[in-house]
């Protein structure tokens, strides 16, 4: 027996122990601490004492007197033998004791997991039969566990990851109320029974449960009797969930909408109902049986379902005070009726209003001169206007009987009113395609009586096409004459050197000859007809000096009293002179008239112009003289003289203060002397002996050199000349003298607009021709008015200016870079600054001398 020792007591009281270190008691039912033991062997010891020494006194007195010799020690241990064995026997029996009944507790212990692994294997036994499945979540962070079978027939799959995807194998229906059934089980522990339908068509019982610390989903397949059950359930599910979606589309619609019982009497209605009936609700309306439909449109309805069960009919009903028709839909059933009806005023009205639309158009295509016959999808006439008859000639019967279109196309061929075609059959099929089209379709036909018939097809969009004959033969005929008439004309036209030009009273070209658009300067597009009076005005004012245009317009487009006839002379920029004649034609167009006397004109003006040189010339020889004489020469004399006597060295010594101003001085002499020298240059210009000296001109020597003439300037104002010629040339051809004179009068007349402590800017830059130099300063700008005088001589101008010079600046510099073959521009702005632009071509070929 398991836990007995078979090597004595010794091993008993060692084999004794069990994991919480007790020893069996001798006293049933009680168990001993190693203390308690150890307190049993020294009380054995105790009593084996006393009883060793009465043995030892007895066995002395009886040695003594039998004249033996023991010796006390012997007899001493001998009764400790004694007292020894005496407490191990003792420890003996209270072990075996608790051997015993450690043994009975074994063998109930073994007995009770026997009992527990049967009812594992029963529970697991159950578990794993195949009509059941259960989905076990032990916590929330854990997956679930599948344990169980469902049968093949299921549909359900085996594998966790693919039962567990609902979707895949259950209805869509069954799939989402499984879900959300599981997610109200796991969030809110909301247990639930449901009925769910796999895609193989078996029905299963699942059950949601949630304990302390699992959720459990089982599902139950379900016997031939269960199945049948619950397809019945889910049939039931199916048809509630049918019906609530059917009531909610009834809510929703527009419609009245009634449900009655096998009595007539209203059990339910929608929304639309109550508001017809002006009910608080649809309850209200069933609870106080207010009716939709008058009491003879329900009689009706009841006399209908006595002999067929759907009755269908238009029926009129009082609506907020108007009068509506309604299509009303009653069906009967085994225990009463619905109904449904739809509001069909509106297409009530807007048939009425088609009938009439249809009989006006009828009225009024009677009316037209053009012949119009309108066939249906059967191809049958169901139309004619009174011109279709008088065109054709044929018999009112005959049109009245409703021919079909082939029939009146045999008709017409056989009485010689439409001209043989050498394939009959196929040019009728080809017309008669007009009936299978979707796009209109033109023809021509010329009749044997020689008319002009244009015919179109117009398909109708719900079948039918409606043939429209048009007779041009007049029309035709007036064309080609009139094409004739303004071919002769525009042939007269096109051949004049005279310019003409026809406007509409619309103020549009209506014609106009190649002349015209060559005096003018304009292209093809800009004087072909149609184009308005406008259009032609913005493109000629550009050519003309002093454009007469606005008076063209004027006269084309004004009121009576300003068409009249108008003649004049007008100069264009290239010099051309056209002489115009503006004349009212009767019917409301104006007629404008150009002849080109530029040849007559400039014989007379070069004799005005020769005069007017002669005076010019006169005139500046007075005022140079006067200039140089009284302006310049004078004051010179003065500043130079008093000059050199200040600096004589007997006038007297000079302090400091004294020097600056002579030096002052004499700066201003030299720029008295500069206005002398350019006037002569001035001079020599006009006078055409103006030479240039053309060498390798050196930028930066030269912008240097002019910005150090005017380092003086600048530094009594405090303004800054910033030099860009990162993009100049080293070189190019010139004549050095002449263009650093230039970059100095360029430079003071900046300085001169420049407001205090500011900057100027000149550049200098390569192109692609030649050179351009550039200054900028931040000035008040140039007026539009100033622009056009400010290269005139002799004409100073302040504009914000801190002093006033004799105005030959700018003068000089157009008239030298002209010389060099250039051009000066200047771009300026209010509150912009100005910028005096010159450019110089870099050819070694440029003319040495002014022409």
């Amino acid at each position: 027996m398991p836990g007995q020792n078979p090597h004595g007591a010794g091993s008993a009281v060692s084999g004794g122990h069990d994991d919480s270190g007790t020893l069996g008691s001798a006293i049933p039912g009680r168990r001993l601490s190693w203390r308690a033991r150890a307190g049993l062997l020294l009380a054995g010891s105790a009593l084996a004492w006393p009883l060793a020494g009465a043995v030892a006194h007895a066995e002395t007195a009886a040695v003594a007197t039998a004249g033996l010799s023991i010796s006390t020690v012997e007899v001493m241990q001998l009764a400790v033998f004694v007292g020894v064995t005496g407490a191990a026997l003792l420890s003996a029996i209270v072990l075996i004791r608790e051997r015993a009944r450690t043994s009975a507790e074994n063998v109930e212990l073994r007995s009770r997991v026997a009992d527990v692994n049967a009812a594992l294997r029963r529970s697991e036994a159950l578990l794993n039969l195949r009509d059941q499945r259960v989905v076990v979540w032990a916590s929330e962070n854990k997956k679930p566990e599948l344990v169980g079978t469902l049968p093949v027939e299921s549909g359900a799959p085996e594998e966790r990851a693919a039962f567990l995807a609902f979707g895949r194998w259950l209805m869509p229906r069954s799939a989402a109320a499984l879900e959300h059934a599981i997610a109200g089980l796991r969030e809110k522990a909301r247990p639930f029974d449901l009925v769910i339908e796999s895609q193989a068509g078996a029905p299963l019982e699942v059950h949601g449960r949630k304990s302390a610390a699992h959720i459990l989903v089982r599902f139950v397949s379900l016997s031939e009797t269960q199945r049948s059950q619950a397809r019945l359930k889910i049939e039931n599910q199916r048809l509630a969930a049918d019906h609530d979606t059917m009531i909610g589309l009834l809510e929703a619609l527009k419609m009245p909408a009634w449900l009655r019982d096998e009595h007539g009497r209203l059990k339910w209605v929608n929304r639309a109902y109550a508001d017809a009936v002006e009910a608080e609700s649809a309850e209200a309306a069933v609870r106080d049986a207010k009716e939709f439909l008058g009491g003879q449109a329900r009689e009706a309805i009841a006399t209908q379902h006595k002999s067929h069960p759907v009755f269908e009919q238009s029926l009129s009903t009082v609506i907020e005070g108007d009068r509506r028709v309604f299509a009303v839909t009653d069906v009967a059933g085994g225990d009463g009726s619905a109904g449904l009806a739809c509001d069909t005023s509106a297409i009530e009205t807007i048939r009425g209003e088609y009938e009439r639309t249809v009989r006006s158009h009828a009225d009024t295509l009677d009316q037209l001169n053009t012949a119009v016959a309108i066939f249906d999808t059967d191809e049958k006439l169901r139309f004619f206007n009174q011109a279709f008859q008088k065109l054709w000639g044929l018999d009112s019967g005959f049109l009245h009987s409703a021919p079909d279109n082939a029939l009146l196309l045999d008709r017409l061929r056989s009485e010689g009113k439409i001209a043989e075609q050498p394939e009959w059959r196929r040019w009728k099929e080809g017309l008669l395609g007009a009936y299978r089209a979707v796009e209109s379709q033109e023809h021509w036909w010329h009749l044997p009586d020689g008319k002009t018939i244009r015919v179109v097809a117009n398909p109708q969009p719900k079948g039918g096409v409606t043939w429209v004959f048009e007779n041009l033969t007049e029309k035709m005929d007036l064309e080609s004459r009139y094409r004739t008439a303004v071919r002769v004309q525009g042939e007269t036209l096109d051949n004049l050197a005279e310019g003409v030009a026809v406007f509409g009273p619309d103020g549009r070209l209506r014609l106009s000859n190649p002349a015209f658009a060559t005096l003018w300067g304009l292209s093809a597009d800009a004087a072909k007809p149609n184009v308005h009076v406008s259009t032609i005005r913005d493109l000629c004012d550009r050519q003309a000096v002093d454009s007469p245009w606005p008076g063209f317009v004027a006269a084309i487009t004004g009121f009576d009293d300003e068409r009249r006839d108008r003649h004049g002379q007008s100069e264009l920029h290239n010099g051309t002179v056209l002489r115009y004649a503006v004349i009212p034609l009767p019917n409301g167009q104006v007629m404008m008239t150009f002849v080109d006397v530029t040849d007559s004109v400039r014989v007379e003006r070069a004799l005005k112009d020769k005069n007017e040189a002669l005076e010019k010339s006169d005139q500046l020889k007075n005022d140079f003289v006067q200039h140089v004489s009284y302006e310049l020469r004078s004051p010179l004399t003065n500043i130079i003289g008093f000059t050199e006597l200040l600096s004589l060295p007997t006038t007297g010594p000079l302090n400091q203060k004294q020097r600056e101003y002579v030096e002052h001085v004499s700066s201003s002499s030299s720029v008295l002397l500069t206005i002398v020298n350019d006037i002569l240059d001035l001079a020599t210009v006009d006078a055409g002996i103006m030479q240039l000296d053309i060498s390798e001109v050196h930028v930066d020597r030269t912008i240097a050199a002019a910005a150090e003439l005017v380092a003086d300037r600048l530094q009594e104002h405090s303004i800054r000349l910033e030099v860009d010629a990162t993009a100049a040339p080293k070189t190019f051809h010139g004549d050095e003298t002449r263009i650093r004179q230039i970059l100095y009068n360029l430079l003071s007349n900046a300085a001169n607009y420049a407001p205090e402590a500011s900057s100027i800017r000149l550049a200098c830059r390569q192109l692609a021709d030649g050179v351009e130099f550039s200054v900028h300063d931040d000035g008040p700008g140039m007026p539009p008015d100033v622009l056009d005088s400010v290269f005139r001589r002799f004409e100073p101008r302040t504009n914000g200016g801190r002093r006033r010079g004799a105005g030959l600046g700018l003068s000089i510099v157009k008239s030298f870079v002209e010389l060099h073959g250039g051009g000066v521009r200047i771009e300026t702005g209010k509150d912009k600054g100005t910028t005096v632009i010159c450019t110089f071509p870099d050819m070694p070929g440029i003319r040495a001398a002014a022409e």
